[in-house]
């Protein structure tokens, strides 16, 4: 594996580092102050980075949009999210589904979606699959039929009805597109009886509730989806009625949402690692205690050997998984790194905060950055993640020994 950075990738690099430093960095402790969950939203940065390509970075090239590879898209996630992770993650929310788009919708479908969302600077992306009573069971589904999510939908003609909620949903108050997975036979097993749709903010019959209020990733808007007979056309089903298989780029394309959200989630948290890092060892270089400056305490040391150590193995990781991607690579590494990801953001901001509340020092960053790493254990650490890949391990090893 040769991570020789090309040209076009240290541009994109770079112009993301630039953003992040001069326009994120500033912003990021404000925002994540303001007490209502709808406020820390900023359309102004999404404008900003949207001009430069940061929201449509994506999309491929023959629709429009600068069809980067899964190394540049790695880059400048965790350089966007070294100055706010919230804020990547809007960003690369964006490139999630615009991989589902490009991985399963018909050419008239993105003919009437790419389009605007390539012309529109607030056209954000979304997807709503959990639900308030259906949440990690959706992910590894039992036979069931009475298991996972409840959001029914009813064909009317050339029209279906969708009826049922929504939670939690990324981008939901600030969307503009949500795909959608509702059950069109209730009588079978989650998988053999969901169906994807494509389904537009002015939707007839669909709203937004409320917007959740988080401890971190306060700027990242999760919100409620209310469906009151929404009236949804046939046009936008995405796959085969009762074949979306929950999420039909989970079943194995490398373009699709599923596999880039593990490298997204990993990618995110080498960001707020670098931070961190830095944040750091900034402190023991310029604070002292006890006459020394903290860098000279062997303690102070070694717990910095420690955070640089996992921040390196994660980037390795990372860029690995990045580059199996690109190269169309099958395993189970982006779920593990996925993993490893979680373990690798929460120590290592736990230990700056640690320093910083050590040497006396009240850092709102420090403590911001451990109420964001927190989010992980929600999306990539807990028990069904962690199980994921174990499935595919099994498959390897006995490939192996075959």
């Amino acid at each position: 594996m040769d991570f020789t950075l090309s040209n076009e990738q240290r541009a994109w690099q770079m112009t993301a580092r630039k953003f992040a430093e001069e326009e994120i960095r500033p912003i990021s402790l404000a925002r994540d102050a303001i007490a209502d969950a709808r406020e820390t939203f900023d359309w102004d940065i999404i404008k900003k980075g949207s001009k430069l390509g940061l929201r449509t970075l994506a999309v491929p090239k023959e629709w429009g949009g600068h069809g980067t590879d899964f190394v540049t898209q790695a880059l400048v996630m965790s350089e966007l999210a070294r100055a706010d992770s919230a804020i990547s993650k809007t960003f690369s929310q964006c490139w999630k589904w615009s991989h589902l788009i490009a991985a399963t919708c018909t050419d008239e479908q993105k003919r009437r979606f790419l389009t605007p969302f390539l012309e529109d600077d607030t056209f954000l992306l979304g997807k709503g699959i959990t639900e308030p009573g259906a949440g990690s069971d959706n992910r590894l589904p039992p036979d069931d039929p009475k298991a996972g999510l409840k959001l029914r939908a009813e064909r009317n003609g050339d029209e279906w009805t969708l009826n049922g909620e929504k939670c939690f949903i990324a981008n939901g108050s600030v969307g503009k597109l949500f795909f959608i997975d509702a059950r069109t036979d209730p009588h079978v097993p989650l998988r053999q009886g969901t169906t994807m749709f494509l389904v537009p903010r002015d939707t007839p019959g669909f709203r937004i509730g409320k917007v959740f209020n988080k401890s971190g990733w306060r700027f990242y808007q999760n919100a409620e989806m209310i469906f009151e007979n929404a009236r949804v056309p046939h046009a936008n089903v995405v796959g085969p009625v009762n074949g979306s298989d929950l999420k039909t780029a989970q079943a194995g394309d490398r373009t699709g949402g599923d596999l880039f959200g593990d490298l997204e989630l990993a990618a995110n948290a080498l960001g707020v690692c670098d931070d961190a890092c830095g944040m750091s060892i900034t402190l023991a270089r310029t604070q002292q205690q006890g006459g020394r400056l903290l860098f000279d305490q062997q303690l102070v040391q070694l717990k910095l050997n420690r955070m640089y150590c996992l921040t390196e193995a994660l980037r390795s990781y990372v860029m690995r998984i990045a580059w199996e991607h690109d190269h169309k690579v099958s395993s189970a590494n982006a779920g593990l790194c996925m993993n490893f990801s979680t373990d690798v953001i929460q120590e290592v901001t736990e230990i700056n905060l640690e320093l910083h509340a050590g040497a006396g020092v009240l850092d709102a960053r420090a403590d911001k950055l451990v109420r964001d790493a927190m989010i992980w254990s929600h999306l990539a650490g807990d028990t069904v993640q962690r199980m994921k890949p174990t499935r595919r391990l099994a498959g390897e090893a006995a490939q192996r020994l075959s």
